[in-house]
């Protein structure tokens, strides 16, 4: 199974470099000078490997110059650019309230009293907190706040989490 540690979210300036949102605990090793990233361009199949010539944090975001991205049409043709890593080859976290993203989703969802609220289909990095995307039986999509207050119960092993909702969180619109 694939991991996200980063998305190319745009070009930053002319001479090629792009600004990455990332997605990993290690940028400082994910995408140090000299690091091979494996990305996924929008809509292919395919992997391409790109070596990072230095990267860089600036007002709170990365930068990233890869070898031969040289100028701003090169590094604009990334946007959207997926960097992969195989999830063998990383090692469960010691922080028990700690988790991956390939470890929540696939989670059975419910509620103190039992009830089946659906599964994790993905989680979310918003700018605000994470989210996790949950597929109701019925098909909805439902939107639960990752915050101990609502999320009082993650069991990895158990294949299930269980969710305190506030008022109205589980209503449909």
């Amino acid at each position: 199974m694939e991991l996200v540690v980063g998305r190319v979210a745009k070009s930053h300036g002319i001479r090629g470099e792009i600004v990455v949102d990332v997605r990993t605990d290690s940028p400082e090793l994910r995408f140090a000078d000299g690091a091979v990233l494996t990305g996924r361009r929008p809509r292919a199949k395919d992997t391409q490997t790109y070596t990072v010539a230095a990267s860089r944090e600036h007002s709170g975001r990365l930068l990233v110059r890869l070898e031969g991205v040289t100028d701003r049409t090169a590094a604009d043709e990334l946007r959207g650019t997926l960097f992969v890593i195989d999830s063998a080859d990383v090692q469960p976290s010691d922080d028990p309230d700690e988790f991956y993203d390939h470890e929540l989703e696939g989670l059975a969802v419910r509620t103190a009293d039992g009830t089946e609220v659906g599964v994790i289909a993905e989680v979310l990095h918003p700018p605000g907190g994470e989210l996790l995307s949950v597929k109701a039986p019925d098909g909805r999509e439902i939107l639960i706040p990752f915050v101990t207050a609502i999320v009082p119960v993650v069991d990895v092993a158990g294949g299930f989490i269980e969710i305190d909702p506030p008022e109205g969180l589980l209503d449909p619109e």
